[in-house]
């Protein structure tokens, strides 16, 4: 077992700029290179997001800090907060971001591959 302490979240690395509407940072928590699944922390300024995408295994994601919008393809954004829990299944298109008051982290826990899709509208 391998124990890592902290007094706050890690600010991460800088995330692929061609796939979010504004720069966003993850912090990798744990990936095993013969597993498909990632466990990272992620942070969106105030207002940004990803654009539409889907994981071939799933994703859950768990607010923790700000609040954050997350749309299904075909239904209206919703708002999250610290606490909330969004699951999605295999193959279902969607995005996910801050809300435009200010920034957000979430932890996210993907499965399988990732494709990526169009931005979202504004």
């Amino acid at each position: 077992m391998e124990i890592t302490a902290r007094d706050q979240l890690p600010e991460g690395e800088p995330l692929d700029a061609s796939h979010f509407t504004a720069p966003a940072s993850a912090h990798l928590l744990h990936r095993v290179s013969d597993h498909p699944v990632a466990v990272s922390v992620i942070r969106f300024p105030a207002g940004s997001r990803n654009h539409w995408h889907r994981h071939s295994g799933g994703q859950v994601l768990a607010v923790l800090e700000g609040e954050a919008l997350v749309a299904v393809r075909g239904q209206p954004p919703r708002r999250l907060r610290p606490g909330d829990v969004a699951t999605t299944p295999p193959g279902e298109e969607h995005w996910h971001g801050a809300a435009p008051e200010g920034p957000m982290a979430h932890l996210a826990i993907t499965a399988g591959e990732t494709t990526w899709l169009e931005p979202p509208a504004e």
